[in-house]
């Protein structure tokens, strides 16, 4: 089982690249961050959380790009795994983030995953033009038109939300043909089916322990859905219960990821070195 850590990145406190530095220098495996373009003062959408419109943490509204965030942690890590917990690809331009990806895979030696998710805040989506009730299917396509354009070397695409016609686009991701996705959303029998006929695998929600349950859906999908080998399986975690990381592994959870906390670089810094030490990671040579 594998470990990570996910910082919540805002213009405060440590900075992607020393965060990312400093869990490759501590063993871990992954570096999380996430993603909101903004948060609109008004909003109709409940967080998940808390119920209701108020937010759980003003980084909210400070989040970083999470492709300039892990762009930076590439240029001073060699082995870490970078990616996010979540990503919200429909904000963008298909064709635009696919380029954005594949660079930064590229760039790093072919260490990117995408983490995505539907979007809780549909009042953030809106601004984007994203129509309520069709997040799912835009994210589909959204997805399917990347991947043609990492796939092919001649790319197109036809749908209700992406169209293009044959077009040339690289780099390529490294590890190709494509750039593994996991999509981080409720464990549902509806986003598990989403999963196994478009995804490589789930990430749990922050709301989610008792997993046992879960996972059995996610594989019977999976298996419905005729798909090779098993889903990944990314639990979020706060601090580590030996008792429940035991439990996740016999389970077949193929990665835990911690959250840090909002403090200074060197505070977080030194939680990493400690959170690495209690996990029994091991330092690279």
């Amino acid at each position: 089982m594998r470990y990570g850590v996910v910082l919540f990145t805002s213009d405060r406190g440590i900075t992607p690249a020393a965060a990312a530095q400093a869990a490759e220098a501590a063993g871990f495996d992954s570096f999380y961050v996430p993603e909101h373009t903004h948060i609109p003062v008004k909003r109709e959408a409940a967080h998940p959380g808390t119920g209701d419109a108020s937010l759980p943490d003003d980084r909210y509204l400070r989040t970083l790009d999470p492709w300039v965030a892990l762009a930076t942690a590439a240029s001073v890590t060699s082995r870490i795994t970078l990616a996010t917990a979540v990503a919200l690809p429909v904000e963008h331009d298909p064709i635009t983030l696919a380029k954005t990806i594949a660079s930064l895979d590229h760039l790093s030696g072919g260490r990117v995953v995408l983490g995505a998710g539907f979007g809780w805040n549909v009042d953030e989506l809106t601004d984007h033009g994203v129509p309520r009730g069709k997040r799912r299917t835009m994210l589909r396509e959204y997805v399917e038109a990347m991947r043609s354009l990492w796939e092919r070397d001649e790319a197109s695409y036809s749908g209700e939300f992406v169209t293009f016609g044959p077009s040339w686009a690289w780099p390529k991701p490294v590890r190709g043909p494509k750039v593994p996705l996991l999509i981080g959303a409720g464990g549902t029998e509806r986003t598990f089916r989403w999963i196994a006929r478009t995804a490589d695998g789930w990430i749990t929600t922050p709301l989610e322990h008792d997993l046992a349950d879960k996972v059995a859906l996610l594989r019977h999908e999976w298996r419905e859905a005729d798909r090779a080998g098993a889903p990944q399986i990314v639990a979020l975690a706060g601090k580590p219960d030996p008792e429940q990381l035991d439990a996740w592994r016999e389970l077949g959870v193929t990665e835990v990821v911690f959250g840090l906390p909002d403090r200074s670089e060197a505070e977080v810094a030194g939680y990493i070195a400690r959170l690495g030490g209690k996990l029994g990671q091991a330092q690279p040579a």
